[in-house]
């Protein structure tokens, strides 16, 4: 339903690339909130019940691949074997242009592959077109 908030999380251990979707996110007037997790061990323990910080519904990832502790195919695999939280849509948003990291992640039913922009101008213009796309979109409950 349009208007209804969507609550995205970052999973990116780049401060550089946090803060440019966070400045990505205010330039495109994207008014989702935005939560972030440095790894995928943060990213999964922010989207399982006990965690009060993410509403539990209208969740939306956005995955990097190449992180420390818990990798995103890492964090893909275990988010799709738990049965309360496998249905979250994601959004690989990596630097990887790897065809087997591609197709580890299509296999592991995520929604888009993108390989992230150079520019800041080509971030806000991504950020935007998701936002246009994500807000949409009917998300499970």
């Amino acid at each position: 339903m349009y208007g209804k908030a969507i609550n995205i999380l970052l999973v990116d251990d780049d401060a550089v690339d946090v803060m440019t979707v966070q400045r990505a996110f205010k330039k495109s007037q994207v008014k989702n909130p935005l939560y972030v997790a440095s790894n995928g061990l943060e990213a999964l323990e922010m989207l399982r019940p006990s965690h009060k910080s993410i509403p539990p519904s209208r969740r939306l990832v956005l995955l990097d691949l190449n992180m420390p502790k818990m990798n995103g195919i890492e964090f893909l695999k275990e988010l799709r074997q738990d049965p309360n939280i496998h249905q979250t849509p994601v959004i690989v948003l990596t630097t990887s242009d790897r065809e087997q990291d591609r197709l580890e992640a299509y296999n592991l039913n995520v929604a888009g592959y993108i390989v992230k922009p150079v520019t800041f101008a080509q971030v806000v213009e991504v950020m935007s077109a998701l936002d246009r796309f994500w807000t949409m979109c009917e998300f499970p409950k």
